[in-house]
């Protein structure tokens, strides 16, 4: 069997939102075979699931199953050495964002696949999203520079609020969800961050004294664009324009504009968009816009499942057909840059200046 017939097996480790979703996808698609699950519990998540063999320990099955393929979907404090490990293993890996806890793990870690040959996808899941991908390209062709006002807050309660607090021991909300819209905001204006500016606060006594789960910043582009983040976790979180996705240009703006509806805890609302809104700042002889504005209705996009399923199938086109990964590894080291420099803005009280 030729390599390019061959199934690609793999292991799943970390078997939560994520880890489900992606162990699905890996269920249902022909081109992959799973040999093996991870779980702290010990327990499958979903009766799909059950039949594959169940660890407990992360090296114990690396080195019991052997597989082509590891997927880490488990804390961000574990990313960094699981994935290592993994490519040490001869196993190429898809890791849940972000990358690391540390720039220096980063970096770690892409020189890791860089040294083993080893392909790596890390799961910067709006890049694989229809709207998402509309959205970059409707900006980039208005041309910069570019104001990025974008922020995801989260209601969140019961278990998703025990979810963000295990999160919250390991990071921020504004670099555990920032890495995704600065990755964003990189993709559209292809300039070097220059500087960042953070600022947060503690609304919650169930997190640590030095943890904060409310946080925004501010970074600044050498071509002139600038972008703003936040994000918040919480029961205490307002409902209230807690899904701004806008971006402003000389030359006009493009908005995804969500269902007024959406629940803000829903993982499936996070990406979802009603519609893009394109508007033009073209003026005529008497002051008046040129043309109005232009309503994309984003209809039958994916869900949460669909898109890890494009994930993965852009995960085994990557090791199938040799894709170049370097510029796909690069962005996501930049991007937890910029946000881990707002997460130390936020302690330090200072602006960061991240390049000259």
């Amino acid at each position: 069997m030729t390599d390019q017939a061959r199934t690609v097996r793999v292991l799943v480790v970390g078997l939560g939102t994520m880890g489900e979703s992606h162990a699905l996808a890996y269920h249902t698609n022909p081109g992959f075979e799973i040999v093996g699950l991870v779980n702290r519990s010990g327990r499958a998540p979903s009766t799909v699931l059950a039949n594959y063999p169940l660890f407990t320990d992360f090296d114990k099955a690396l080195s019991a199953v052997e597989p082509d393929l590891v997927a880490i979907a488990t804390y961000p404090d574990t990313h960094a050495s699981y994935a290592i490990s993994a490519m040490e293993a001869g196993a190429h890996v898809f890791l849940e964002k972000p990358i690391a806890t540390t720039a220096r793990d980063a970096n770690r870690v892409v020189e890791a696949a860089e040294q083993h040959n080893r392909k790596l996808v890390v799961g910067y899941i709006l890049r694989h999203h229809p709207s998402w991908m509309r959205l970059i390209d409707e900006a980039r062709a208005l041309g910069g520079p570019y104001v990025f006002r974008l922020n995801l807050n989260q209601q969140s309660f019961a278990e998703t609020w025990e979810a963000h607090k295990n999160l919250m021991r390991s990071l921020s909300p504004i670099v555990d969800c920032g890495v995704h819209y600065v990755d964003v905001m990189c993709q559209i204006t292809d300039a070097k961050p220059v500087s960042v500016r953070g600022m947060g606060v503690r609304l919650s006594e169930e997190i640590a004294a030095d943890m904060y789960n409310y946080g925004h910043f501010q970074v600044v582009f050498d071509d002139g664009s600038v972008g703003w983040y936040e994000a918040g976790w919480g029961p205490m979180m307002s409902e209230t324009a807690h899904f701004v996705k806008d971006i402003v240009s000389p030359n006009g703006a493009v908005s995804i504009v969500p269902d007024p509806a959406a629940d803000s805890q829903s993982i499936d609302n996070h990406t979802k968009a009603s519609h893009i809104q394109l508007h033009r700042a073209a003026l005529d002889k008497d002051g008046n816009f040129v043309q109005a504005d232009h309503v994309m209705e984003m209809e039958s996009e994916p869900g949460h499942q669909g898109l890890c399923d494009r994930e993965q199938a852009f995960m085994l086109k990557a090791i199938k057909d040799d894709l170049d990964l370097s510029r796909h590894m690069n962005d996501a080291v930049q991007s937890l840059k910029i946000c881990l420099a707002a997460d130390e803005s936020i302690r330090m009280g200072h602006e960061v200046i991240l390049a000259e």
